[in-house]
């Protein structure tokens, strides 16, 4: 099964306040535990929102708006993507990371879909597609 592990943005993480380096060296060595294990498959953090935008999609129209987005609470400031046996796995797996922010912070943990949580919808030939496209993407 693979998770999502999504580091929630904070004011001073929207601001662009850097990580010390007592945080930096305990989230390398955090992130080298997960490597250890087998867990982690992609890891990183995000620039704050001021230097992203959003695309709206309405039927066939689409609108870029600009950040920086007001919601800090619904904002990502990073990611994991972690490979383990079960949601339960993935939770000790957080519950053993250094608090990445300063004071409180939250990370959401989401599986992510695989090809067979789609079913019958899921067409031969689209399988066949998603695999290529795959293959394709681990060469880039």
């Amino acid at each position: 099964m693979r998770f999502m592990v999504l580091v929630k943005a904070t004011k001073d993480s929207e601001a662009g306040k850097m990580p010390d380096e007592k945080l930096l060296i305990a989230m390398g060595k955090y992130n080298e535990e997960l490597v250890k294990a087998g867990v982690l498959l992609a890891g990183e953090g995000l620039h704050p929102s001021a230097r992203g935008a959003r695309v709206r999609f309405s039927g066939t129209s689409r609108t870029v708006v600009d950040g920086p987005f007001t919601e800090t609470k619904e904002l990502v400031a990073g990611f994991w993507l972690f490979q383990v046996k079960s949601k339960e796995e993935a939770i000790e797996w957080v519950k053993r990371c250094p608090n990445p922010m300063y004071g409180e912070s939250e990370i959401e943990i989401r599986q992510v879909f695989e090809m067979e949580d789609f079913g019958a919808e899921l067409t031969p030939e689209l399988r066949a597609q998603d695999a290529r496209l795959r293959e394709q993407a681990a060469k880039s």
